[in-house]
C-alpha cells in the first residue's frame, strides 16, 4: 500500500522559524488521527516551526513576508505567519 499524507499548518508570531506557535491545525490523511474540527488538543504539538523540524516534518509552504496597506497596520486580519509541513506516513 502507498503512503499518505499528513499535514500540519502553524502560525508563528514572527516570519522567524523558531519563533513561538500562536495557532496551529493538523490534518491526518492516515484516517487514524483526528483531524479539526473534532480535534480537541489545546496546546500546540510543537512549540516552535524548528521543533516541527527536528522532528521530521517536512517545510512544504511558508508564507509570504507583505507589509500591510497604509492605513491598516492596526486592523484585524487573517494570521501572517502561516508555515506548511508534511509527513509521508506509510500504510
Amino acid at each position: 500500500m502507498g503512503a499518505r499524507q499528513d499535514v500540519l499548518f502553524l502560525w508563528l508570531q514572527t516570519s522567524a522559524l523558531d519563533s513561538n506557535v500562536i495557532a496551529w491545525a493538523r490534518y491526518d490523511g492516515t484516517g487514524e488521527g483526528p483531524t479539526p474540527p473534532g480535534d480537541s488538543k489545546a496546546d500546540p504539538p510543537y512549540p516552535t516551526g524548528v521543533a516541527a523540524l527536528r522532528d521530521g516534518w517536512r517545510l512544504i509552504q511558508a508564507s509570504q513576508l507583505t507589509a500591510p496597506a497604509p492605513g491598516a497596520e492596526r486592523q484585524v486580519d487573517y494570521l501572517r505567519h502561516e508555515f506548511v509541513f508534511e509527513q509521508l506516513i506509510d500504510l
